[in-house]
């Protein structure tokens, strides 16, 4: 919950981070070529299709990033609340429900009270180091990451078109591309939460193909 300066640094992005952005940007540029093979098969407009996936892509990077970042920001804040909160309370009972209130529900009960008032007295032993609340190198590092995550996706989505002259033929190739990227990403994100790998794979590509399909219906 607290930081520390010595505390062993940290992989600017999670796994699971940066697997779902990965999800996310290749499922907006799946979205795009979706909806390129119901409405036409022309060179051009598959060109003008890609530009208009790409721009999306670039946009919704951008708002990703800045999500990150303001994202950073509140859980520090919201970590420096906690803190003074546990100073200023008097009452070791409601210090051990902002203790319980900060941890995952399972957890919390598996503590118990004389693990909570531990906890509790260890953060106010604790309140001497400094809470760092600012965004800092890492988290602009982070912020980077995550819009070129969101962008890179797009381009083993594009790379078809530009080396097939066949449009029809590029298309199957991207959406088939754009499946194998999903069962990777789901196989990923299973073998991360020690799940089924083969059936996260499976789920994500199913899910993900759905989930386009629902995009471009809904008008995306």
């Amino acid at each position: 919950m607290i930081e520390a300066d010595n505390e062993k640094r940290r992989p600017i992005l999670d796994p699971p981070d940066r697997i779902t952005e990965v999800i996310f940007g290749l499922l907006m540029a799946m979205t795009f070529v979706g909806a390129l093979s119901v409405a036409t098969s022309g060179r051009e407009e598959a060109r003008t299709m890609l530009i208009a996936a790409f721009g999306c892509n670039l946009a919704w990077g951008l708002a990703d990033a800045v999500i990150y970042l303001l994202r950073t920001w509140t859980d520090r804040t919201r970590n420096r609340t906690l803190l003074q909160r546990l100073q200023n309370s008097a009452d070791a009972r409601d210090g051990q429900a902002l203790v319980a209130d900060a941890l995952p529900p399972r957890i919390a009960a598996a503590a118990g009270a004389e693990g909570l008032e531990m906890l509790r007295r260890r953060l106010i032993d604790y309140s001497g180091a400094p809470v760092r609340t600012g965004l800092g190198l890492d988290d602009f590092l982070g912020a980077l990451g995550t819009f070129l995550l969101v962008v890179l996706a797009t381009f083993p989505i594009v790379i078809p078109f530009l080396l097939l002259a066949d449009t029809g033929l590029a298309i199957r190739t991207s959406n088939l591309v754009a499946l194998g990227m999903l069962f990777a990403a789901g196989w990923m994100l299973a073998r991360y939460s020690g799940g089924n790998t083969w059936a996260g794979g499976a789920a994500m590509a199913i899910v993900g193909t759905a989930l386009m399909f629902a995009i471009i219906a809904l008008g995306g």
